[in-house]
């Protein structure tokens, strides 16, 4: 019952379009993830192709770690929600409620935010999804993620271009685990054809880096065959690149890097030029001409630093892959975004999920207007009683005092307003919620009590002395000028109420009447005229009528009861100010008489 009850909030709060056709029943909930190609996200201009994108999962945008099945088995993912997607899981942790995986998109459209996928979990007898073999295309040669207990890191691809030898230990990393060089020694990757330099094809390396000291003759990568090929060097915090072939070497301007920062750092060998690239950014370039190389491969020689996502490829990758690599591998932007949770209730939905199923687009604006309408009037609501109760409160206790003043020392509960009382002077829900309540602070009563002894300290000095005609005449002006003042701040927002009362059904009945036409004029377009068809989309029509009237109804219950208890709060200051006017009248007569 949660997860239908789920289900529907989030129908009525999303976009219908979102509202998609369940992949498969067996699993229990979905989300959407959106990837953004335009300025905002990866900012790519180019459309890649066949592009492993990472999905970092964790509390923030995933909450839902405990429903996963064992090492995550049950996750799938889905373009268009129909078309499986290739994924594998790097990591996953339900306890710290991280997850690291890898998901292979058909096609990434420069410039659009529009492109989407669909996570789906929740189903505890699903097969192991994940498929690390077919996550790469043909030219990714090799990638090594550098897992937990590996000795010699092991590659992804399905090549199985294994390291030969190592000399790095693994600690936490960039993305996962990373490996830690130490100088001790580099890591070795023997020749081999999906290695190979081609200049028809080219060749591309990258990795992340970080470096927490400058170096000393260090190189990030050798890959070299009898003294022919690629290097990357490492002196101090430069960094460049170098093709040295039969023509001779030539190498890119040196780059500096930032200590304690990983950052993304790539390298590719075209037929005519070597590029170096930081960050998703073109750092250097220069002119070659490259050479057929088989080369051994040597990475961190001499490094002391960390290496996460070592990655070659048997071609030239283009700058654009580059920064949508680095883009969407960083939590510094937002390439992809993550939708809310959706249950699936088909099976058991019942007629009320059939009607949210069939609300039209025009019906889902009414009944957005509606919610909105509908929390506005709740809050207003539920302000005006915590105010009204604390009025009324208040002024209990300022009358039960104040009945038993000596009419000669009236101004004996008159205080000065405090600092606190100041700041929360503007607000009468905060300071009925967090102000202090040792001067009747939220008594309309006392608020005309405290002007009266002020105005009459004003005129005469002392506001237990006799009052003049004249101060008797100002006074009663400034008593009913507060009134009015203190009635405007009860009747404050009360017309919120009013137009959800009377807006509310309007606006549904507005949704209704146009959910019914466009129902019409699709059986009059599809010739379908049964009951079976006719039925739902009334149905999801007159839902926006309920919607209105859901609004409407409560509002107009409280309204009648708010405005209610503000005519006896107002009733009960008109009272008190004739009663105090009295009490001066009474006291000045004696006064007189005693005279």
């Amino acid at each position: 019952m949660m997860r239908n009850a789920l289900k529907l909030g989030l129908c009525l709060l999303m976009l219908p379009a979102l509202c998609h056709a369940w992949w498969n029943a067996d699993w229990a909930s979905r989300r959407q993830v959106a990837v953004d190609a335009a300025a905002t996200g990866a900012d790519i201009q180019e459309t890649l192709s066949e592009v492993p994108v990472l999905v970092r999962l964790h509390a923030g945008n995933f909450g839902y770690f405990a429903e996963l099945a064992e090492n995550g088995r049950d996750l799938r993912f889905l373009k268009d929600d129909k078309t499986p997607l290739v994924y594998d899981i790097e990591q996953l942790d339900v306890l710290s409620e991280i997850g690291l995986i890898w998901v292979k998109l058909p096609q990434v459209r420069g410039g659009v935010s529009s492109d989407d996928f669909w996570l789906y979990y929740g189903n505890a007898n699903a097969p192991d999804g994940s498929d690390p073999k077919n996550l790469y295309d043909v030219a990714q040669g090799l990638v090594y993620h550098f897992k937990d207990g590996e000795a010699l890191p092991q590659d992804a691809t399905a090549y199985g271009s294994h390291a030969a030898d190592s000399k790095a230990a693994i600690q936490p990393g960039w993305i996962g685990a990373a490996a830690q060089f130490t100088g001790a020694g580099p890591l070795t990757i023997n020749p081999a054809p999906q290695l190979a330099i081609a200049p028809d094809k080219g060749w591309t390396f990258s990795t992340w880096l970080k470096l927490d000291q400058p170096q000393t003759g260090a190189s990030l990568l050798e890959a070299r065959e009898a003294g022919n090929g690629l290097d990357l060097s490492l002196q101090g915090t430069a960094l460049s690149a170098r093709w040295t072939g039969p023509t001779g070497a030539m190498s890119t301007a040196p780059v500096n890097l930032t200590l304690g920062k990983w950052q993304h750092i790539a390298v590719t060998a075209n037929s005519d030029k070597l590029e170096l690239y930081v960050d998703g950014v073109l750092a250097g370039n220069a002119a070659i001409t490259l050479a057929a190389v088989n080369p051994t491969i040597a990475i961190g020689r001499n490094l002391v630093g960390l290496l996460d996502e070592v990655q070659i490829a048997a071609t030239a990758r283009s700058a654009d892959w580059f920064k949508l690599g680095f883009r969407s591998q960083s939590p510094d932007f937002s390439v992809l975004s993550y939708g809310q949770d959706e249950s699936n209730s088909s099976g058991d939905a019942g007629h009320f999920m059939v009607i949210v199923q069939n609300v039209t687009v025009d019906g889902w604006v009414v009944i957005g207007l509606t919610l909105i309408m509908l929390v506005v009037a709740v809050i207003v609501m539920v302000s005006k009683t915590l105010v009204i109760n604390r009025i009324t409160k208040d002024n209990r206790a300022f009358l039960s005092q104040y009945r038993q003043l000596d009419p000669n020392k009236l101004s004996a509960l008159d205080q000065d307003d405090s600092a606190e009382d100041q700041e929360l002077a503007d607000s009468d829900l905060l300071t009925a919620l967090v102000g202090k309540h040792d001067h009747f602070q939220s008594s309309t009563l006392y608020h005309l009590y405290h002007t009266a002894i002020h105005e009459l300290q004003k005129l005469q000095g002392n506001a237990d002395q006799v009052v003049t005609r004249e101060a008797w005449d100002y006074l009663r002006v400034k008593l009913d000028s507060q009134i009015v003042n203190e009635s405007q701040r009860l009747n404050s927002n009360m017309v919120l109420l009013t137009i959800a009362i009377a807006g509310g059904p309007f606006l549904g009945l507005l949704g209704t009447v146009v959910g019914v036409m466009i129902t019409f004029a699709a059986i009059a377009a599809s010739g379908d005229v049964n009951i079976n068809s006719i039925a739902p989309g009334i149905a999801a029509a007159l839902l926006a009528t309920v919607a209105g009237l859901a609004v409407a109804i409560p509002a107009l219950f409280a309204y009648n009861y708010l405005l209610t208890q503000i005519k006896d709060i107002t009733a009960s200051m008109r009272v008190f100010a004739d009663e105090f006017l009295a009490v001066l009248s009474m006291r000045a007569a004696q006064q007189s008489r005693g005279a």
